[in-house]
């Protein structure tokens, strides 16, 4: 990790950043028009009861220049908990300084301290600098899954069918 880069779990005060970089990486992967979410929205989330989120903040030099946010979910398979790692992001002036493999280390870490079987994340099939980095640190690339998503309103209907 860059000698210079501190990480540390995000707080109320960190909302307003942490939601900046979400927007940083909604621009890089080409998707800013997706972000319909508020910063108010990821304070009551992470912060609210229950909260459903965790994140964890990478600074250099006082400045936020990356997250991970993650969240528990169950294998029934394996029958143990894990983490998925919803993003993992840093800004580009900062990459390759080893903070985005220290963010999901430390994701890792958490993984292995609460017992959880395993660690899932996605990525987008054209990004392939972080296809090669997730590779390089240990990932298996699972080409069989494809995501399901229901949103807005066919997740409406989906959910109101009584």
């Amino acid at each position: 990790m860059s000698k210079s880069a501190i990480l540390k779990p995000a707080t109320l005060e960190d909302i307003p950043v942490l939601f900046q970089l979400i927007q940083a990486l909604a621009e890089y992967e080409k998707l800013s028009h997706e972000v319909s979410g508020s910063a108010e929205n990821l304070k009551q989330h992470l912060f609210g009861n229950p909260s459903y989120i965790e994140a964890i903040l990478a600074e250099v030099e006082g400045k936020a220049v990356g997250f991970a946010l993650f969240f528990h979910n169950y294998s029934t398979f394996l029958t143990q908990p894990g983490i998925y790692l919803e993003d993992l992001f840093v800004l580009p002036e900062y990459r390759r300084q080893g903070i985005g493999k220290a963010l999901i280390t430390h994701v890792a870490e958490l993984a292995v301290s609460r017992g959880c079987g395993r660690l899932e994340w996605s990525v987008l099939d054209w990004n392939q600098p972080a296809i090669d980095f997730y590779e390089k640190i240990g990932a298996k690339i699972l080409p069989d899954w494809r995501i399901c998503r229901v949103t807005e309103a066919s997740l409406a209907a989906l959910g109101n069918q009584k």
